[in-house]
């Protein structure tokens, strides 16, 4: 994954928000590793054949997130890139959260936290009971771990050693009022996850190479947890680490000087 390709998602991601003036930039541009990671060198998909029986799913749990995997379903061919410039608007097909019946390539209605977590365990285990061969990745917050249905879907998908489906946490350290530690600490969630019967390990949630390694590895008989350690606002020097920037759009100034950094 070129640098280069990074940046312009991340440019695309930034030029949606401030355009509907709506949405939430720091765990969008937390995400973009993760997501395109798992989209241009992991996933079995085909963005001409979206209902691909055989395609690998992706289920985005934390649904406020979208425009970066909107961004990343634009540049592979899903939709018309002009469509991004029509986020959250009236009669637009990418609304605030991901619309399985408006948007190619979008598997899983998602937006209220920690149902995606429990929806993908159905998927995994559909998978397994239809034999199919198609692997499910969910993508979790870390604020959201602080719903209940995160682990009654964790406990689930180790019961039914579904080895098909890998958690992957955006680990950002921030939500919507503050750091993680101060609403709601998860403590250590690797151990947590472990406990539960999962195959879990930590990687920086921006080294390409490090995350595709994480999401192609596979444990016999066990789902995995691959908690990746990210920067809310990545890539944008005054959006970094402030959870401020979780849910605000840019004016233009501060537009015209994010975009500016990304593309030195």
């Amino acid at each position: 994954m070129e640098e280069k390709k990074l940046r312009q998602l991340r440019k695309d991601i930034l030029t949606m928000l401030y355009k509907c003036q709506s949405g939430h930039p720091g765990g969008s541009l937390s995400c973009v590793e993760i997501i395109s990671t798992l989209y241009y060198n992991v996933m079995n998909i085909d963005p001409y054949n979206p209902q691909m029986e055989s395609r690998d799913r992706f289920v985005l749990s934390k649904g406020h997130a979208c425009p970066a995997l909107y961004a990343v379903l634009a540049d592979l061919g899903y939709f018309k890139r002009e469509d991004l410039w029509t986020l959250r608007q009236v009669g637009s097909h990418l609304q605030g959260h991901p619309d399985m019946t408006k948007t190619p390539g979008i598997d899983v209605n998602t937006g209220s936290l920690g149902q995606g977590a429990s929806v993908a365990v159905g998927l995994a285990l559909g998978a397994k009971l239809k034999k199919a061969d198609y692997k499910v990745y969910v993508l979790i917050g870390d604020g959201e771990c602080q719903e209940g249905i995160v682990w009654e879907a964790a406990m689930s998908a180790a019961h039914y050693k579904l080895d098909n489906l890998v958690f992957i946490l955006d680990h950002n350290g921030l939500q919507i009022d503050g750091s993680n530690n101060d609403v709601m600490s998860l403590g250590n969630v690797v151990e947590k996850f472990a406990s539960f019967g999962f195959g879990a390990e930590t990687v920086d949630g921006h080294d390409v190479a490090a995350l595709e390694a994480a999401f192609t590895k596979k444990i016999e008989g066990k789902p995995r947890f691959i908690n990746c350690l990210t920067v809310k606002g990545k890539g944008v020097s005054f959006m970094e680490n402030n959870f401020g920037w979780h849910g605000k759009a840019p004016n233009a100034d501060e537009y015209a000087s994010a975009i500016q950094e990304l593309e030195v």
